[in-house]
């Protein structure tokens, strides 16, 4: 399976879900936000997932913008006022941009006025982003330019913003034409009217909200907001922002209060000095009211009985704020309850101000008015269900009135279903749609004081059990053993419910072969006693409880392993004939004694596109040791053709697993290196390549292609042989590339052949190359040497630090490799930006370097010698393996 991921996130967030599981993730009309690393990660359930990340950079260039600021201040001791005013240019971009600025057709530079000073910040590393008029002069007024560049990379062209400064600049002024705060009514259209009443050049007006976006039916026309018909969720604080790049912009605010009432609740408390739930004859009762209220300064109150208006006395107290409730509640407290007080009260909540609908609340109080009583059914708890299904938890509520039920975990501080902690139920039914595992356990409801008795709460609790099917380990497993033996494989169950599963069955294929029952043990067993082909197959194992099964499988087989082809060969053996070549095949074998001892290989081999396959059969003499590789010539290949080969092991059970791959034929670098030169003139730059671990690439380049916006004072300004066509490969250290960030350029491997059958070879080469490092920023050149199978170590063989002038110099280092190798050039970024660092005309030739043509400084050959003598030993011993296994 193939995904793709993104640093921040997966890449699915912001494509379709159908192309991030693809081999191509096609991005069109790409956004800035989509640059940046992403991934791409392959598994098949075998081993460790494969990744490689590529890096996309997203360039562009935004419009930029000058702001202009002004500063009036008294110069001490001297009787005159200094005005000076700083331009500041801005543009968003990547990579950054590099500034320049005009006074009409004039280019301005340092030095150049000395009423102007242009500001390089060091932390935009020299680029100028603002021009500073000091002391304006009467040819200060004029028109500015400001000129934003990326230096044209992906064609994108600079961008021009102009500002005309005159003696009538000014910041902008703004007055607002409404009230603040404005309250209405919903459904009201509002109109809010901004107007400068200064400002030069003419300020812009716009209109913000401070929470969020206006609202889509909003109708803006310079600086008059309309809101046709408002809505509560309108509210909210409106400011008009006037702007012309002079100062600071300009703000004004009003606050907008849609009026409203809402969420009308009420409670009933039966004498608060006895202690008492229940409602008596002679004692108190009071009747609590709540609305919430916007604005709440213009709520107001007014109560009835049996539709009657009531009047504060000294039997029915009426308050209409009580300072130990919240804001907008009313109170009747209704002291020495006689036999003709019962009956229906009502309050009534308004606004003063009219056109909202009043809230009316009836409370009934008789002698049938009692306390809530919660029960749950008895078939209802516990309640039993399987994951996937709609389950309703219930509890009973009596009493009148009926309060509103409260749920919530009983169990664990965790949220509901619904992602809150309390859920509000008018019936007393939770319904809970999807049931997971995770939602078994217990459940509390309670009654809330809303719309009821406000007494100690009354609960009940409900334990929901939901049933899963066994999760068990393993799910799949291959086991390999020889024919005659005895093999047992073992099922055993991690969670289930309910936990005590029913029955386990064990199957080959469709036929069963053991049912049972757990008793105790949490693990199944099934042994076959001797392994035969008639025993080979699948083998499940299913075990299962009343919501279902889990299943582990197992394939069964006496089939050696397949074998490994090792990937990583060089490149076809060398044969001075011009119609055929040789190559090298090379594998390892997979747990070569999980069976039994290989007795020899089949090979196949066949030409690619055709039907019919030539096998012979290669003979292993001794036990091949894990992780060994074998190697055997093939030989009298057809040049071009590419073949497919089979190699199928062998054992006294008869055949393994196969494994196929393809070999190609393609020319060799180096044949049995004798003589290696490369100017990177070719289009393949002699098989080199750039490392994907680092963090950016070499360059090819010829002065003749050059940008000619490239960084002056920095690179060569020809190849090394001082043709301007002539090609060569350079570090680019312009931004965005970062101080100590590294290009890595990897050689083809070149191939050693040896001297004699008992031994790797002792030849010496002579590698030399040209490099050139001008430029005050320059960092450093390093370069490693990297043995075939030895990947994770380089063994440093030259390297060099900072300017050594305007011209090619020549290095040359004695390498004495025991086997086959890899050179890597290393160049690291530097502190600024010239710092382009090239070399060119590499070269690899038999024999020693000549003493007299040796630098002495930066080069340690005679260390590196001295590493790679210990690192000989190990190809040493694998050739003569190789060579005791030669088939």
């Amino acid at each position: 399976q193939i995904r793709w991921t993104k640093t921040a996130g997966s890449a699915s967030d912001r494509f379709q879900d159908s192309s991030v599981f693809n081999e191509t993730l096609r991005i069109s009309n790409i956004q800035r936000h989509q640059g940046g690393r992403y991934y791409c990660k392959a598994e098949n359930g075998l081993g460790s997932p494969a990744i490689k990340s590529i890096r996309v950079d997203v360039y562009y260039l935004d419009d930029p913008v000058v702001t202009v600021h002004q500063s009036i201040g008294e110069a001490k001791e001297q009787f005159y006022y200094e005005r000076t005013v700083f331009l500041r240019c801005v543009a968003n971009s990547n990579p950054p941009v590099r500034y320049s600025w005009r006074r009409g057709q004039e280019v301005l530079l340092q030095g150049s006025d000395k009423g102007v000073e242009i500001y390089e910040p060091f932390f935009t590393q020299g680029e100028t982003k603002i021009l500073k008029l000091k002391n304006l002069r009467p040819q200060d007024y004029a028109n500015y330019s400001c000129i934003a560049s990326v230096r044209n990379v992906c064609s994108i062209p600079d961008k021009m913003v102009s500002f005309r400064l005159s003696n009538k600049t000014a910041s902008p002024s703004i007055k607002l034409l409404v009230d603040d705060p404005i309250v209405v009514n919903p459904g009201e259209a509002i109109t809010l009217v901004c107007v400068t009443t200064g400002g030069e050049p003419a300020p812009s007006l716009t209109w913000v909200r401070s929470a969020g976006t206006l609202p889509e039916k909003t109708v803006l026309n310079g600086g008059t907001l309309t809101l046709p018909a408002i809505t509560a969720e309108d509210a909210g604080t409106y400011s008009c922002i006037a702007n012309n790049n002079v100062g600071n912009p300009a703000k004004k605010s009003t606050n907008i209060i849609v009026r409203a009432l809402k969420k009308g609740r009420f409670w009933i408390t039966p004498d608060p000095y006895h202690k008492d739930d229940n409602i008596q004859i002679g004692r108190e009762v009071k009747i609590s009211c709540q609305v919430e209220a916007i604005p709440s300064e213009e709520l107001t109150f007014s109560w009835f009985k049996n539709g009657r208006p009531l009047r504060s006395s000294e039997r029915m107290v009426i308050t209409q704020t009580d300072p130990d409730v919240s804001p907008g509640t009313t109170n009747l407290d209704i002291i020495d309850l006689k036999f003709t007080d019962f009956g229906t009260y009502t309050c009534v909540a308004s606004l003063k101000g009219g056109g909202i609908s009043d809230i009316s609340i009836d409370v009934n109080i008789s002698s049938s008015t009692v306390p809530p009583n919660l029960t749950v059914p008895q078939e209802k708890s516990p309640l039993v269900t399987r994951e996937g299904d709609t389950i309703e938890l219930q509890c009973q509520v009596t009493g009148k009135p009926k309060p509103i039920i409260l749920w919530s975990r009983a169990d664990k501080e965790v949220a509901m279903p619904d992602g809150s902690m309390q859920t509000e139920s008018y019936d007393g039914i939770l319904r809970i749609i999807n049931v997971s595992r995770e939602m078994t356990g217990t459940y509390r409801c309670q009654t809330s004081q809303y719309n009821g008795f406000n007494v100690k709460p009354r609960e009940a609790l409900v334990q929901l059990i939901v049933q899963y099917p066994p999760a068990v380990e393993p799910t799949f497993l291959e086991i390999r053993q020889g024919q005659g033996r005895s093999i047992t494989m073992s099922c055993r169950v991690l969670r289930a419910y309910p936990t005590r599963v029913l029955t386990y069955e064990w199957r080959l294929g469709s036929k069963l072969l053991r049912t049972g029952q757990f008793d105790l043990q949490d693990s199944t067993e099934y042994t076959i006693s001797s392994l035969s082909r008639d025993t080979y197959g699948i083998y499940n194992c299913n075990i299962i409880n009343e919501a279902g099964a889990g299943r582990c499988s197992f394939l069964v087989t006496g089939k050696a392993y397949a074998p490994e082809f090792y990937y990583d060969t060089y490149n076809p053996l060398w044969q001075n004939r011009p119609r055929v070549y040789s190559y090298s095949l090379q594998w390892t074998q997979l747990n070569p004694d999980a069976v039994d001892r290989i007795l020899a290989y089949r090979l196949g081999i066949r030409q690619a596109g055709q039907q019919r396959w030539w096998e012979q059969e290669i003979t292993v003499n001794g036990n091949i040791q894990k992780g060994e590789l074998i190697t055997y010539n093939l030989t009298e290949l057809i040049k071009p053709e590419a073949y497919e080969v089979r190699l199928t092991p062998i054992t006294r059970f008869g055949e393994g697993d196969s494994t196929i791959r393809v070999i190609k034929y393609s020319a060799p670098v180096n044949p049995h290196l004798r003589e290696f030169h490369c100017g990177f003139e070719d289009g393949n730059i002699c098989l080199f390549t750039q490392d994907d671990t680092d963090n950016f690439d070499w360059t090819k380049q010829s002065t003749a292609t050059r940008d000619t916006k490239y960084t002056p004072n920095t690179g060569p300004n020809a190849d090394r042989t001082g043709s301007k066509e002539g090609f060569y490969m350079y570090i680019e250290t312009s931004r965005p590339r970062l101080e100590g960030e590294k290009a890595r350029l990897v050689s083809p491997f070149f191939n050693v052949a040896p001297k004699n059958p008992y031994g790797a070879s002792n030849t010496a080469y002579c590698f030399s190359f040209y490099y050139h490092m001008y430029g005050q920023h320059i960092g450093s050149l390093n370069v490693y040497l990297r043995l075939k199978g030895q990947t994770a170590i380089e063994n440093p063989l030259w390297s060099s630090s900072g300017n050594k002038g305007q011209h090619w110099k020549q290095a040359r280092v004695n390498i004495n490799p025991p086997t086959s190798f890899q050179l890597i050039f290393e160049g690291i970024r530097g502190p600024g930006i010239e710092g382009d660092i090239a070399i060119d005309d590499v070269s690899i030739v038999e024999g020693e370097c000549m003493k007299s043509d040796q630098p002495a400084n930066n080069l340690r050959s005679g260390a590196v010698r001295t590493s790679l003598a210990h690192l000989g030993l190990l190809p040493v011993l694998l050739l003569m393996s190789v060579l005791t296994h030669q088939r």
